[in-house]
C-alpha cells in the first residue's frame, strides 16, 4: 500500500539530517564537479548465469533462496567512493544481468563494520522494502512515501538538493513496513542508519549508494516485492571472500 505524507517544517529538517547514515544526510557540503563523474545508464547483455559474478561463498550464502532480484553494488576499492551498480533478475535458475549504471558509495569506502559518521558504506546483503522522495510515486513496486521531510537543506551545496527527490531503503539498522525517513534504529544509534540507494550528486555519500536518477527511477519501477529484492553491496575484495 501506497502513503503520502504531507511533513511539517519541522519534521522536514528532522527527516534530512538523519538521512543516508550520518547527520548530513549523506552529501556533505562541498561542491563537487560532475562532468567526469556523471553517472551512465547502460543497457546490460543479458547473459544467463548460474550465479552473481564476483560475489562469493560468503554473501552468496545470504541471499535469500526466495530473492529473485538482486542490485549489486560493486565498490571500486576499500577507500574508493566509485562503484558500479548492476540489477540482475532470475529467470528460472539463471539470473539474468538487466541494466548498470556508475555510481558512488560513501566518501571514504567500504566497512565490514560501519558506525555512525564513519562515511563508510557497509559490506553486505540487505533487503529492500520501502522506497520514498520528494517527488510523486513514478510508478514504484515498493511502498512509497512521498513526503517534503525528505528535502535536503538549502544550506547544503545546491549540487546536493536533489539526492533525496527518490530514495529506496536499505534495510541496514532500520524497521522494514516503514517510511525511509524513520528515524527508529533497532541496533542503537552508534551503529548508523538512514542508508538508502538516492540520486547521485557526482561524489561520494556519507554511506548510501547513489546512481543516476533514470536509474532510480527504473530501480523504483521494476524492484517487486514479491520478488523479494535485495542488494548486495561492498567493495570487491570483500564482495568476493
Amino acid at each position: 500500500m501506497r502513503t503520502t505524507v504531507a511533513a511539517a517544517a519541522c519534521g522536514a529538517v528532522l527527516m534530512s539530517l538523519a538521512a543516508c547514515g550520518g547527520s548530513d544526510g549523506g552529501s556533505g557540503h562541498q561542491s563537487e564537479a560532475r562532468s567526469s563523474d556523471r553517472p551512465r545508464q547502460a543497457e546490460a547483455r543479458t547473459v544467463d548465469l548460474k550465479r552473481i559474478p564476483d560475489v562469493g561463498d560468503g554473501l552468496r550464502k545470504q541471499i535469500p533462496a526466495n530473492s529473485r532480484q538482486v542490485v549489486a553494488v560493486y565498490g571500486e576499492g576499500k577507500d574508493s567512493a566509485q562503484s558500479r551498480i548492476v540489477l540482475y533478475t532470475k529467470s528460472g535458475s539463471t539470473w539474468d544481468q538487466t541494466r548498470s549504471w556508475q555510481g558512488h558509495n560513501g566518501k571514504k569506502g567500504w566497512t565490514t563494520d560501519h558506525r555512525e559518521g564513519d562515511n563508510r558504506s557497509p559490506v553486505g546483503v540487505f533487503t529492500l522494502s520501502d522506497a520514498g522522495g520528494v517527488l510523486p510515486d513514478p510508478g514504484a513496486g515498493l511502498p512509497y512515501t512521498r513526503s517534503a521531510g525528505f528535502q535536503a537543506p538549502r544550506y547544503w551545496a545546491k549540487s546536493h538538493w536533489h539526492d533525496f527527490d527518490y530514495v529506496i531503503a536499505i534495510d541496514y539498522n532500520r524497521v522494514k513496513g516503514t517510511s525511509p525517513g524513520d528515524p527508529t534504529r533497532p541496533q542503537g544509534q552508534a551503529k548508523g542508519g538512514s542508508i538508502w540507494l538516492h540520486m547521485d550528486h557526482g561524489s561520494g555519500t556519507s554511506a548510501c549508494v547513489s546512481l543516476s536518477k533514470s536509474g532510480m527511477e527504473y530501480l523504483l519501477r521494476t524492484l517487486d516485492p514479491d520478488k523479494h529484492p535485495v542488494v548486495v553491496m561492498g567493495d570487491k575484495a570483500n564482495l568476493k571472500a
